[in-house]
């Protein structure tokens, strides 16, 4: 299921500055999640285990399966909206997972992803949304007139925003260092900011509905380009001081001027 990536030098290099040891692993089949027995097969590839639960109080009544599942004391790596690359710190050391979905993508691209994961492991911060928002994630429920996989999906795009304000610091040091993956994270922001100008329109007319467009916008965070309105709002500093406590007032106040 799981075989070591050979990673390049500029890889090799990004991993030891900001996640020492941590394993990058190919993966044989896709997934969202694993299954808890093919995840405590990477037992014999690590040092440890730790696998994370959370509160039941932090959950709504209506909350997803899969983050219901991901809260509780099952051993869960990975979740839906995750990507091609996804990263756990319930492994020692922390794991990347490089998805065979990537298939046929620039290596220059599934470079970069490998690098941002690697990255954001080295911030200490939660590995998924809910750990971020934690007993608030409830509030944010409440905020938002969204279904359960709506809110899912917004909770997931504002932590992908607030890790973006940090890590976008680091890939903007890499011209010189690492300029073939400096290129690529400009070249991804590239691509991304003719979509984002057309986003406002799109949700005015219903083409794009609230939560996938927050998908969208927040993921150009990292990129360091122009964000729409209402989620410019989200690339500010005053977010990576507030973090969950601005996210919830940002979803109040956009949510009642929306109405």
């Amino acid at each position: 299921m799981f075989d070591r990536r050979d990673l390049s030098g500029d890889l090799a290099a990004v991993r030891d500055e900001h996640a020492p040891d941590a394993l990058v692993l190919d993966t044989e089949r896709d997934f969202e999640t694993l299954d808890p027995a093919v995840a405590e097969s990477l037992g014999p590839l690590c040092e440890a285990l730790d696998p994370v639960s959370s509160p039941d109080e932090w959950l709504p009544t209506d909350a997803p399966e899969s983050l219901r599942n991901y809260a509780s004391a099952s051993f869960t790596i990975g979740m839906p909206g995750d990507g091609g690359v996804a990263w756990t710190v319930q492994t020692h050391p922390p794991t990347v997972f490089v998805k065979p979905r990537l298939a046929g993508s620039p290596a220059p691209f599934i470079d970069f992803l490998v690098a941002e994961s690697l990255v954001e492991i080295g911030l200490d911060g939660p590995e998924q949304f809910l750990g971020f928002f934690g007993a608030q994630y409830r509030d944010l429920d409440d905020a938002t007139p969204f279904d359960p996989a709506g809110t899912y999906q917004l909770a997931a795009a504002l932590y992908d925003a607030y890790l973006g304000r940090a890590t976008r610091e680091i890939f903007t040091t890499w011209d010189d260092d690492h300029p073939d993956l400096h290129a690529a994270w400009i070249d991804a922001g590239e691509r991304l900011a003719p979509r984002l100008a057309d986003l406002p329109g799109e949700i005015a007319g219903g083409e794009t509905a609230f939560p996938a467009a927050a998908e969208l916008a927040c993921s150009g965070v990292k990129h360091d380009i122009e964000i729409p309105t209402p989620f410019g709002a989200l690339d500010t500093r005053a977010y990576r001081e507030y973090g969950p406590d601005y996210a919830v007032e940002w979803a109040e106040r956009t949510f009642a001027e929306l109405d």
